[in-house]
């Protein structure tokens, strides 16, 4: 499991980089990589609740995540009203993702040595999600770089705990 959290961290940190080169066509495509987003963390979340017990807020966090992004790929962009609402889903997965990441990773901070990268990048999806709330205009506009620090920040996160996890 250790060699798959390190390759999902490596492909999240190089397609960070990538939307951060290329702001506007990830903000183009931004339905589609925020589906495909949740859903993988969504079950991936699942399977580590199932397999190893995490916490309850984890588990229906993925859960939330699963619905999100089910919803994403089946309604992305028909109408502008959906438009809105998938901005207003993003944004309370953002913040209830980001706060889940923070208080996870407080409390695995004796034993996961990448429990800071965690921290951080709650931080900024709890911001991301305010931001989307009061002004989805900007959001729309700087998707594309939020969502490549975000993706490089939770994909170094994978890293170091993967790497942890094969070091143990």
């Amino acid at each position: 499991m250790a060699f798959l959290g390190i390759l999902c961290g490596i492909i999240l940190v190089l397609a960070g980089i990538s939307f951060m080169a290329t702001p506007l066509a990830t903000y183009l495509a931004t339905g589609y990589i925020f589906a495909i987003m949740l859903l993988v963390v969504g079950i991936v979340g699942i399977v580590n609740f199932i397999n190893k017990k995490t916490s309850a807020l984890s588990f229906v966090t993925s859960i939330l995540a699963v619905i999100v992004g089910l919803v994403c790929v089946f309604r992305p962009g028909k109408t502008l009203v959906f438009d809105g609402i998938g901005l207003i889903l993003i944004a309370v997965w953002l913040i209830v993702g980001g706060l889940t990441h923070v208080v996870t990773a407080i409390q695995s901070r004796g034993y996961n040595r990448g429990w800071f990268w965690s921290v951080l990048a709650g931080i900024l999806a709890v911001a991301a999600g305010i931001l989307s709330f009061y002004n989805p205009v900007v959001t729309a506009l700087t998707a594309g770089t939020i969502i490549g620090v975000l993706f490089v920040i939770v994909g170094v996160n994978m890293i170091v705990a993967g790497a942890s996890a094969s070091a143990e």
